[in-house]
């Protein structure tokens, strides 16, 4: 069993540990970019991140701003570029991995242009000049100067036709920042952590050997890139479904009651609710299984097989960033704990102005106190970290109130890094709750599988149930490892897609559904966010701010009509080098060696803006002025709660690297500053200031309603259009809920899996 166990375990793989592969030649790569192409990604790199020599710099310590030596460790940082090896090859695969098709294209496009002269000068103008021959540099040979002032050139260009620069700018400036602050190499190392004060603990958290005997899943689960197709057959016999083969489809005929599309909060509750009631349940996964053992909290392998798109997930504008999780337990698995229930505000106005009665049932509310029960929920925190100190202390200086947040854990749990897995094992997400219910009922889980389609079929009119045109018969999948050749089609009596709001829309599009609120209606409770900096000396708040609990306490804009809700994230420095505004090399890294004393606080809204996502990776979405404006209140509240909680600098994420200094601030000059914070757009509006936003809470695109015209389901959450064709996940919100949404999730899934449990009684 250890040795199984090593196999599955994301520190020893090296492909996972550290994010970087073994190459002895760069050949070896396969991103395709050209050598002149490189050559101009390796420039830009440069750009971006470059060398800088100590005697350019005045370094202060983080405490008093006296002068100070420079350490070994800080030397070696600020000499570092992004144009050394490997980095340029490396933000060159992960763009062709995770960029979206059209800017990969505009990437390679420019890219070319910059490695010719002619080129250059079209799009970079009179910075390409030079005092000799040639006269008219190519971008590789500019100065380091005149290349920094060309990436703030795009960045700040407010002219449509050069929209695609600043696109340009964004991604390539995305990619090498994460890249170069997340990636490690083989001793699980990167060489700025030690100077930023970032440090991950291989022994924090993790279980004792008594806990490593079995995987909580270990009786239920299959993975398939461990299998062929023979031993894939023997496998799902051997887990009690019938299995056939059928040589003209060539595909697996499986035989189960239930197959459900996803294992996150709405899969993992349903396969609960459904294989307890003697129904047997397949669970289609197509990421990986890992558990407490597996976990590093290293974040660039943690990002790529958690996260969906590996966390690099943007609208088609580039103006939100997307995050949804990837692997047995989806969201769950990588959250940040918060257990909030239903408003009951939302719930009168979902059963009232949406007529869906369920909302103001006792059935409801039974659910939420099951699923509440089963997760464990409290609201006690015996220590509360940096950040979330930060956010109490200001809101108590300002007289603020401060709710507590329960959470999915002990009251111990002191785990900053949950949002790649929680080492501790102490999260109870549905992998470690809820699909163990259900394993331990006979569900069996298909992991590295992936939908295609449901299999539906024509009702005749004699046979349609509530006037329903079709019937669906199951599911074909297919597994991602290509050891198994065929699909699968599994022949259920319900099929149920739990694959989450991002990609229920495509998966019920690609079956033929043809509801227009099919992929409609996304709601993203859009966070824009807030910075301030505690040198450590000069604070009475002690901590970094990757440790302890992620959202321990929160704070409401605006009372009874909350207009905004503060809380914490977890950022690792990868993360926080792609969210921080880019002004200049140098400017980025001292930003960064600030990191582990910088609080982050966000604003929330519950957004009436709406997007669509009809195709996998293709969501449109775009803030309206009564969001922005309640977002901009939000932001202007937490700016406030940092400056009363003693921050030394405060700043915004917006494209100007927009900060104040707080020391000795007047009122007046504090009221200026503030004034001064308007939301902007995203990347692609015509504006020179501009921001890019961030969302965890994907709600509404295959909502519930009262009828066809209203909605994709209806209030059993069944589909208008095919009969036995249910969703359970957060895309049956009639609207935004305005709080973290998983206590919802579950107990709407709750709700809807018992409804099908005592369908499927009552006709066999």
């Amino acid at each position: 069993m250890e040795e199984a166990m090593e196999k599955k375990n994301i520190n020893g793989h090296p492909l996972l540990r550290g994010g970087r592969r073994r190459r002895d030649d760069i050949d070896e790569y396969k991103h395709g970019f050209s050598s002149s192409q490189m050559e101009s990604l390796c420039a830009m790199c440069e750009a971006f991140i470059p060398s800088i020599p100590m005697d350019e710099l005045v370094l202060h310590t983080a405490s008093g701003g006296k002068e100070k030596p420079p350490t070994k460790a800080m030397q070696d940082f600020y000499l570092a570029s992004a144009s050394h090896p490997p980095f340029p090859h490396e933000v060159a695969e992960l763009m062709v991995k995770r960029g979206q098709a059209e800017a990969l294209v505009l990437v390679r496009l420019v890219l070319w242009l910059l490695s010719t002269s002619l080129g250059t000068l079209i799009l970079c103008g009179s910075l390409s000049f030079s005092g000799g021959f040639p006269f008219i540099n190519k971008f590789s040979a500019m100065p380091l100067q005149k290349r920094e002032a060309v990436l703030n050139k795009w960045s700040k260009s407010k002219s449509k036709f050069l929209i695609p620069l600043r696109l340009f700018f964004l991604m390539v400036k995305i990619f090498c920042c994460y890249t170069f602050y997340s990636l490690t190499n083989e001793d699980s190392e990167n060489k700025s952590w030690n100077a930023i004060g970032y440090s991950i603990d291989p022994s924090e958290g993790k279980p004792g050997k008594s806990d490593q005997q079995e995987r909580p899943l270990e009786k239920g689960i299959i993975e398939t890139k461990d299998h062929t197709d023979s031993s894939l057959i023997e496998a799902l016999k051997k887990k009690g479904l019938n299995v056939t083969v059928d040589p003209k489809q060539d595909l697996y005929k499986i035989e189960c009651d239930v197959v459900i599309v996803g294992s996150g909060c709405g899969g993992g509750v349903a396969a609960a609710v459904l294989a307890s009631s003697g129904h047997k349940v397949v669970v289609i996964e197509k990421g990986n299984y890992f558990t407490a053992q597996d976990y590093t909290s290293l974040e660039a392998p943690s990002m790529d097989q958690l996260f969906e798109s590996g966390g690099i997930l943007t609208t088609m504008d580039a103006s939100v960033m997307l995050l949804a999780g990837s692997s047995v337990g989806g969201g769950s698995a990588i959250n940040w704990s918060a257990c909030i229930r239903t408003p009951d505000y939302v719930l009168k106005e979902w059963a009232e102005e949406h007529q869906l009665p369920i909302f103001r049932s006792s059935d409801y509310v039974s659910a939420m106190d099951s699923v509440s029960a089963r997760l464990g929920v409290n609201d006690r925190c015996n220590e509360e970290g940096f950040q979330n100190n930060v956010l109490r202390n200001g809101c108590e200086n300002l007289g603020l109130k401060v709710h507590n947040v329960a959470r999915n854990s002990s009251e111990n749990h002191f785990c900053g890094s949950c949002s790649y897995g929680c080492r501790t094992g102490d999260k109870r997400g549905t992998d470690t709750t809820w699909l163990v219910d259900a394993v331990n009922c006979g569900a069996v889980i298909l992991t590295g599988c992936k939908a295609e389609r449901f299999v539906l079929k024509e009702n005749n009119k004699d046979q349609q149930e509530n006037k329903k045109k079709k019937k669906c018969l199951g599911l074909i999948a297919r597994s991602l490892n290509h050891g198994v050749t065929k699909k699968l089609q599994f022949q259920s009596k319900v099929s149920i897609s739990a694959c989450g709001s991002i990609l229920t829309p495509p998966l019920m599009i690609s079956s033929g559904l043809k509801n227009p609120n099919i992929g409609k209606n996304l709601h993203l409770h859009p966070v824009v966010f807030a910075w301030g900096y505690f040198p450590e000396s000069a604070s009475e708040i002690k901590g970094k701010c990757f440790q302890g609990g992620i959202i321990t306490s929160l704070h409401k804009v605006g009372g009874s009509e909350t207009r905004a809700l503060i809380e914490t994230p977890a950022f690792g420095p990868g993360t926080v080098a792609t969210l921080f505004p880019w002004v200049s090399g140098q400017d980025m890294k001292e930003r960064m060696t600030k990191y582990s004393r910088t609080a982050h606080i966000f604003a929330l809204v519950r957004d009436r803006s709406n997007g669509t996502v009809e195709s996998e990776g293709r969501i449109s979405y775009e803030l309206d002025a009564f969001d922005k404006e309640n977002l901009r209140e939000g932001l202007r509240t937490a700016l406030r709660i940092l400056v009363a909680a003693g921050a030394e600098e405060v700043g915004t994420h917006r494209s100007d690297g927009q900060r104040m200094k707080c020391r000795g601030i007047k009122d007046e000059d504090l009221e200026e500053f503030l004034n001064d914070n308007s939301v902007v757009g995203g990347p692609t509006s015509n504006e020179e200031l501009w921001n890019m936003y961030c969302s965890a809470h994907h709600m509404g695109s295959c909502r519930m309603g009262v009828s066809e015209e209203k909605g994709g389901v209806d209030e059993k959450g069944e589909s208008w259009e095919a009969q036995g064709l249910f969703v359970c996940d957060a895309s049956v919100f009639p609207t935004a809920i305005g709080v973290n949404p998983m206590i919802t999730i579950q107990s709407i899934s709750y709700c809807i899996s018992k409804g099908i449990a005592d369908s499927l009684a009552s006709v066999s």
